[in-house]
């Protein structure tokens, strides 16, 4: 994928959450909505807030029928104008969904509801191998490190665990390799699964032709927990420019690099507000990944300043957590084979305030170096004035 501006896209957006790996319950329809004309009258005009009102209990959304995930409205519902917060639920959904909706085409209505249906009918067929897998126990799935780290969730007890190469690159040790192993196993028996049946499975993105999608076979509800629990707390440390503190959903899946698999992984950024890389194992040489700065949509080509420029290399049950318009890609795996889990998360309501801004220099390394220029010739032409009238510099 070229870096052309836009970011890498994968085919497909976040479905409802799971529960376990089979099928949730049919829920009936809620009581009609209220019309969207009605809602524009009173709040169209209004905006999201920034921060969210922590304070402020939301509604549960779980019994509505929507192309997006219930958690999703439950998250937003905090960033709603103080007017609206004790507003009916029915016209608080309808001005959320038409805000989400703005990230997904009427066209593509009908795609979203042929994946709900791709995905129910892997997990009514599908058996788990590794049934405890698909729920977070902190002391099986991570180091003990990690899990101090996110009990005192401090930036302080963060920075205890992380190394950073570079700066807005965070590496750390997360998961156990006991479950990387069973992890790993999960994903050949689901993959042999697939061969059995003949079943024909979705790409995790649109640059590798070898993986799967978690979220697929039933670990959503597990990796939306993982992110609000345990991602979330570090982003809003590290990455609260970018909605680090209002992650609210997220694509998770495994890639694959070696022999017969994918080799490399081009230059590139995610559809991420935060990326997790996490190396699952297991032998391998090369396969680096490499970063080359962070930049908005305007500025996705810009070129690369020395000083950006880094090198990282996989260790098995490290993770990595970058902003996810970091660009990067990964080396040629030379020997073995290496997997890795990857979760995109987003915000909504970071990428609804994203759209009234133009000035990105708080997170851009071009807008940063574009700012910097226009002070040193807002200071020039200054003091270019006081000279001309006479004055001193000293």
């Amino acid at each position: 994928m070229s870096l052309d501006g836009a970011a890498e896209r994968r085919d497909e957006t976040p479905a409802g959450n799971g529960s376990g790996n089979g099928m949730g319950a049919a829920v009936e329809p809620v009581a009609a909505p209220v019309p969207l004309s009605a809602v524009r009258a009173s709040y169209g005009d209004r905006r999201l807030r920034l921060n969210p009102n922590k304070a402020h209990k939301p509604d549960m959304y779980d019994d509505v029928q929507s192309e997006f995930d219930p958690s999703i409205f439950c998250s937003l519902e905090r960033h709603l104008p103080p007017s609206m917060l004790e507003a009916p639920r029915d016209a608080k959904f309808a001005f959320m969904r038409e805000i989400l909706s703005r990230y997904l085409p009427e066209g593509d209505r009908a795609r979203v509801q042929r994946h709900k249906e791709y995905r129910q009918s892997i997990m009514s067929a599908y058996q788990p191998l590794h049934k405890e897998l698909y729920n977070i126990t902190s002391s099986s799935f991570f180091v003990p490190s990690f899990i101090e780290a996110i009990k005192d969730n401090t930036e302080e007890s963060f920075r205890k665990i992380i190394s950073e190469p570079s700066c807005g690159v965070h590496s750390f040790a997360m998961l156990q390799p006991s479950f990387c192993e069973l992890l790993i196993s999960e994903i050949h028996n689901f993959e042999k699964w697939v061969t059995a049946v003949k079943f024909k499975t979705m790409r995790p993105n649109t640059m590798n032709k070898y993986g799967t999608v978690l979220d697929d076979f039933g670990f959503e509800a597990m990796l939306n927990k993982l992110m609000e629990e345990f991602i979330c707390p570090m982003s809003k440390v590290f990455f609260p420019e970018v909605g680090g503190s209002t992650l609210d959903s997220h694509h998770g899946y495994i890639v694959e690099y070696g022999k017969d698999k994918d080799l490399k992984l081009d230059y590139h950024v995610d559809d991420s507000e935060v990326t997790l890389n996490v190396c699952l194992g297991k032998q391998f040489t090369g396969g680096e990944l490499f970063f080359r700065g962070v930049r908005c949509d305007q500025h996705v080509n810009s070129e690369t300043q020395p000083e950006e420029i880094i090198e990282y290399s996989h260790v098995p049950g490290q993770a990595v957590l970058h902003h996810g318009r970091h660009r990067h890609g990964a080396r040629p795996t030379i020997s073995g084979y290496r997997i890795n889990l990857i979760i995109w998360c987003r915000s909504s309501a970071f990428r609804e305030m994203k759209k009234y801004q133009k000035d990105f220099s708080n997170w851009c390394g071009h807008c940063q170096r574009e700012k910097r220029v226009r002070q040193r010739q807002c200071l020039d032409a200054t003091k270019s004035a006081f000279l001309r009238t006479g004055g001193s510099t000293s």
